[in-house]
């Protein structure tokens, strides 16, 4: 019990380089928690083999992993050249074709995907292809024709993303893709589907409706990507089970220098809100190539765990890079580093009016883990909510999660403090099933003797939303569990 307990959960991307023999077993051992498969890329027998096998994987370690599925989204790229990259000149003219039957592109012109382009579009406006890289000013727009002016030169390949500067481009957020997608995420019960350039709540809506309407389950991820999402901040954590800081199109969007103090106001809203929050892109990036992280890197990461990320992801970095597993190592070193500078908050007032009792119970626990001082939290739960409500305090008491729910258990990886775990009361009253679980964790030696815990359950163990109970109790010999008297 002596080891430092991880707090921050590590998603790590699948892809052609975690394919290799053994890779999934090393990067679960190396301490990922989620992986996330990118329906951006592959097709769909490939997400089904790498589904497959990362349970395979878990099952065979012994522990359980979550899966992300990661919809693609309306990103707005540039089509195929005839000849390969080219490579575009400051000052030169560069025309957007935006017919559905543009032929293969050149050194003056490339076709579009989104065909609706010039509509959104006037004479003055930047476009950003290849985040950031390559940078245009239009300088004519005509039917199904924008006409460009190079102003950053570089190279420019084959479906390369284009963001217009400052946001605004109306595209729809669910394309037909995501659409099979999303049933395929149901076929494959991903625990988290991540749905891409969300620009308001009726998007998080729309894709929570698909997925059931297909039969899943997942917990809705909102990924933060667009200008406009800012604007509704609120209402789009609001509609979501999590929420990712996807910084990869929302700085092209909104510029570098304003990526900073944006990430930690959607870390801090989040948190305000008790939702869950995923910081993601470039996180290792030099990793791609790379044995060890920048120091920028580990700054970046450390600076994301300390103001309260309950998740860091890595993407290329482990999808196709050439140290997957190292990848992940450093991740979880820095993580390690960086939770032992943070601090427990002393303020446990609700960021909103409590309109359920277990926020109650799980606020109430809270308080009372930081004044009397307690080795840890044991919840009792079905679903999984009491762990969140938990969660969302900052504390320096680790959170068992004790559920009989295996879909339950995987959710609560990704819950930042909670150490979720197999427990099965086998429908006996509270009372019994309180000292059942101190007896558990004691047997696995997540607690010891003389320990002083916080229980929380409800008077009906197995039922959904029900932890209405609060008990102060002490690990006595054999892990036995005792009441408290004086603290």
């Amino acid at each position: 019990m002596s080891a430092q307990l991880r707090r921050t959960r590590i998603i790590a991307t699948l892809g052609p380089a975690t394919d290799a023999p053994g890779m999934l077993e090393r990067l679960l051992t190396e301490g990922v928690d989620v992986v996330r498969l990118n329906f951006s890329h592959g097709h769909p027998d490939d997400h089904r083999a790498r589904a497959g096998a990362v349970r395979a994987a878990a099952a065979k370690l012994g522990r359980e992993v979550a899966v992300l599925g990661d919809l693609q989204g309306p990103k707005i790229r540039v089509e195929r050249f005839a000849d390969g990259a080219i490579h575009l000149e400051p000052g030169a003219t560069f025309t957007l074709d935006c017919r559905p039957d543009a032929p293969p592109g050149d050194a003056t012109r490339v076709g579009v995907g989104y065909h609706e382009l010039w509509q959104d579009v006037s004479a003055g406006d930047i476009l950003l292809l290849d985040d950031g890289l390559v940078a245009l000013e239009v300088s004519a727009v005509a039917p199904q024709s924008v006409q460009c002016t190079v102003t950053v030169g570089g190279r420019l390949s084959d479906r390369k993303g284009i963001n217009r500067l400052g946001g605004g481009l109306t595209v729809a957020a669910l394309s037909d893709k995501d659409r099979a997608d999303i049933r395929l995420a149901a076929e494959l019960g991903v625990e988290f589907l991540a749905v891409s350039f969300v620009k308001n709540a009726a998007d998080v809506e729309q894709a929570r409706t698909l997925l059931r309407e297909a039969g899943g389950d997942a917990a809705i991820v909102a990924k933060i990507e667009r200008t406009e999402a800012i604007a509704v901040l609120g209402e789009i954590i609001d509609a979501s089970d999590v929420v990712m800081v996807a910084r990869g199109d929302l700085g092209v969007e909104i510029g570098d220098a304003e990526l900073p103090g944006l990430q930690k106001k959607i870390i801090r809203e989040t948190l305000e809100r008790s939702r869950v929050v995923i910081t993601a892109t470039q996180m290792m990036q030099s990793m791609v190539e790379s044995p060890i992280p920048t120091r920028a890197e580990v700054l970046d990461v450390a600076n994301a765990v300390i103001d309260g990320t309950d998740a860091v992801m890595l993407s290329q970095e482990t999808a196709s890079g050439k140290h997957p597993d190292k990848a992940v190592a450093a991740m979880r070193r820095v993580c390690l580093g960086a939770e032992r500078q943070f601090e427990a908050s002393a303020d446990f007032a609700p960021g909103a009016p409590l309109d359920r009792t277990d926020q109650a119970i799980a606020l109430a626990s809270m308080f009372l883990a930081a004044r009397i001082g307690v080795r840890a939290i044991v919840a009792l739960t079905e679903s999984g909510a009491t762990a969140r409500w938990l969660s969302r305090h900052r504390s320096s008491v680790p959170i068992y999660a004790l559920s009989r729910n295996a879909a339950a258990r995987r959710r609560m990886l990704l819950f930042r403090d909670v150490y979720p775990i197999e427990f099965d009361p086998h429908d006996v009253g509270p009372t019994q099933a309180a000292r059942a679980a101190i007896q558990h964790l004691f047997n696995l030696g997540h607690l010891a003797e003389d320990d002083r815990v916080i229980l929380t359950t409800g008077d009906h163990t197995g039922r959904l939303g029900g932890t209405n109970t609060l008990k102060l109790l002490r690990v006595g010999p054999a892990g036995l569990a005792e009441g408290l008297g004086d603290l």
